[in-house]
């Protein structure tokens, strides 16, 4: 099926622009008209992938992270967050709840909370190569009176 819409963003895993990833995604997506409640939940989520990437991926370092967008008819939309970063060892077990491998000052519900946002959560990893974090969500349809 082909986007109706799609945008591309590439930023440096820098902490100040975990906030301008969210409301550039939102930006986007509110041509659909996504109540404020959907619209909420995909700027949480987003943050979450981001905040991932900034934490662990790169750790000390700075890198790029990619974010795709693409929007679909029946308010279909699917985000990509994608980084070159250390890459995840074992995915079912970061994708524990509470589980975290950046110390004390983390809650290690990252995965948990985009799952729980989002209708469909996919994570593909490689250690050394990078993670990408493939995000799906359905707008209700609303009819407009």
């Amino acid at each position: 099926m082909k986007p109706i819409n799609e945008m591309k963003l590439v930023i440096p895993s820098r902490s100040a622009n975990e906030s301008f990833a969210r409301v550039a995604v939102a930006s986007f997506v509110a041509q659909l008209d996504p109540t404020i409640e959907e619209l909420t939940e995909i700027k949480t989520a987003v943050s979450e992938a981001v905040t991932n990437c900034i934490v662990h991926a790169y750790r000390e370092q700075i890198g790029s992270i990619n974010i795709a967008v693409k929007l679909y008819e029946q308010g279909r939309i699917l985000i990509r967050v994608r980084d070159t970063g250390c890459g995840i060892e074992n995915i079912e077990k970061a994708m524990e709840p509470l589980f975290t491998t950046a110390g004390e000052e983390r809650a290690g519900l990252g995965f948990a909370v985009m799952e729980s946002f989002m209708d469909k959560l996919k994570v593909l990893s490689k250690p050394g190569k990078g993670t990408t974090i493939t995000m799906e969500k359905k707008l209700k349809i609303r009819t407009h009176r």
